[in-house]
């Protein structure tokens, strides 16, 4: 008798189980379908390079595939365009002002600066994720100016089109993490007579890459290792959505239901970052970040983290593309006092935004660290009064219970409640993201100036896309504090 009704009661869970899947797919499917058509840059997927052969190319033969392509691109997408896609706003359209390729210099490609006179030392850039090389190009620059070969690369699936997102895999990308490396390491080996330091700067995804090779870097002696990681937003965690995202695409099996593969289908008008996003690329950000937390885990457990390098990192209290508590948590207290440093800034507290801010926002630095002491230093960017815009920089150094406070010489703005997750590596000066761009021709349009005001479903984008902030009011102490970590 208990086993019928047993036998009972998993046949009407497994039937509700099926419904419910049933009814989420069909929703699913409903909601893409009332989405915008499918366009040729969501369609098409260059051939991109293996981890495998990734693992086998030096810097040349990358950039000899790099370079095809490009071309396939041209050829499957620009040169394929119907008539109403041939528009000023598509990115993909050789007449567009945003086309990457009348710029005087294209960032969507991998590049290399030379410093003047002998290298001191090799940095590697790792952008984020659906971006390009542009993201890091001014602190690129910096290093440049410091006396450091720089090897900025295009990570696979970037740069071209966001289709090619929906056919690539988190290793391809560490496998370009390293090749990029190799090539730093090159260069070194070319133009000095001993060991150089070796600096890697990660951007959003990037920044698990870099941290994920410092790791890997640990446990084989083939990999070179770092002297200093500098992490910018970095993508220690992500919302456990992800985790499930490939679900989400489970419909698009079926020709008729392909849209349903992506999360996100958008024109395609910042000539060096994807606004379509599809549901492989939140699957692969999910896996890469899963892993990397394993990592840190079983390290720390063997108390091998004390070999990893100090490390640096930039992060807005408020992110709504990654996780800022799995920052803290799930990295920052498991270090040992091995000279690592945070940087939280903080929401904007002025009286004018303070009674309109959530109160996750209002409590956001208290919940996120753990009490003093700790095992990193950490120095949190805020106001120095409620009612004062003047911010200042609070400082708890490692092992210490008792902090300082140090003005900045810089306020918050009128208009900025808080920093964003892509704002941090842009100064304001910046043609395409800065609020107060100095060259606001050279990408074809300036993102970063748009103030938008009107009336709801005129614009093209959701108002989010133009109003979230894409350049850092702080970055001038971000850099100084980058530079504090090159060697003279």
């Amino acid at each position: 008798m208990l086993m019928r009704s047993t036998r009972r009661m998993i046949k009407r869970c497994a039937v509700i189980f099926i419904v419910v899947a049933a009814t989420l797919l069909v929703i699913r499917i409903y909601d893409t379908q009332r989405g915008p058509a499918l366009a040729p840059w969501h369609t098409f997927v260059p051939d991109e390079l293996s981890a495998d052969e990734l693992d086998r190319a030096d810097w040349p033969a990358y950039l000899r595939a790099e370079e095809t392509i490009f071309q396939q691109v041209n050829q499957h997408v620009t040169q394929e365009l119907d008539d109403d896609e041939q528009r000023p706003i598509n990115r993909y359209f050789s007449g567009s002002p945003v086309y990457p390729g009348k710029f005087q210099h294209d960032w969507n490609r991998s590049y290399e600066l030379m410093p003047e006179g002998a290298p001191k030392g090799a940095v590697v850039l790792l952008h984020g994720l659906t971006d390009s090389p542009y993201s890091l190009r001014h602190i690129a620059e910096r290093y440049r100016q410091r006396g450091f070969v720089v090897v900025g690369i295009r990570l696979p699936a970037h740069g071209t089109v966001p289709g090619a997102l929906t056919d690539t895999h988190w290793r391809d990308w560490l496998a370009a993490s390293r090749l990029a490396v190799r090539e730093a390491e090159h260069q070194l080996a070319q133009t000095s007579g001993g060991p150089l330091p070796l600096h890697i700067v990660g951007f959003s995804n990037g920044g698990a890459l870099a941290l994920k090779y410092a790791l890997d870097a640990l446990d084989d002696p083939s990999l070179a290792r770092p002297e200093q990681l500098i992490l910018i937003s970095p993508m220690i965690g992500i919302t456990s959505y992800a985790r499930f995202a490939g679900l989400a695409g489970l419909p698009a099996v079926f020709p008729a239901f392909a849209k349903s593969a992506w999360l996100g289908i958008l024109p395609e008008f910042n000539p060096f970052k994807y606004n379509s996003f599809p549901v492989n690329g939140a699957r692969q950000s999910w896996l890469l970040t899963h892993e990397l937390q394993r990592q840190l885990t079983r390290k720390a457990q063997h108390h091998a983290l004390e070999s990893l390098p100090p490390v640096l990192t930039f992060q807005s209290v408020m992110d709504f593309t990654v996780s800022t508590q799995a920052v803290i948590s799930s990295f920052y207290n498991l270090l040992p006092a091995n000279g690592s440093q945070l940087v939280l800034f903080d929401v904007n507290r002025t009286i004018n935004f303070g009674p309109l801010l959530r109160n996750s926002a209002d409590r956001a630095v208290s919940q996120l660290l753990p009490p003093a002491p700790r095992h990193y230093d950490t120095t949190v960017i805020t106001n120095a009064a409620p009612d004062s815009a003047r911010a200042v920089a609070f400082d708890v150094k490692a092992g210490e219970t008792q902090g300082s406070t140090r003005a900045l010489g810089i306020d918050y703005p009128r208009d900025v409640y808080s920093l964003s997750h892509i704002a941090l590596p842009f100064p304001d000066s910046d043609s395409l993201y800065g609020r107060f761009s100095q060259n606001p021709g050279e990408f074809g349009l300036s993102l970063g100036t748009i103030a938008a005001r009107g009336e709801r479903s005129v614009l093209v984008v959701d108002l989010d896309t133009l109003l979230r902030l894409s350049s850092n009011p702080f970055f001038p102490y971000l850099i100084q504090r980058i530079e504090g970590k090159i060697p003279q």
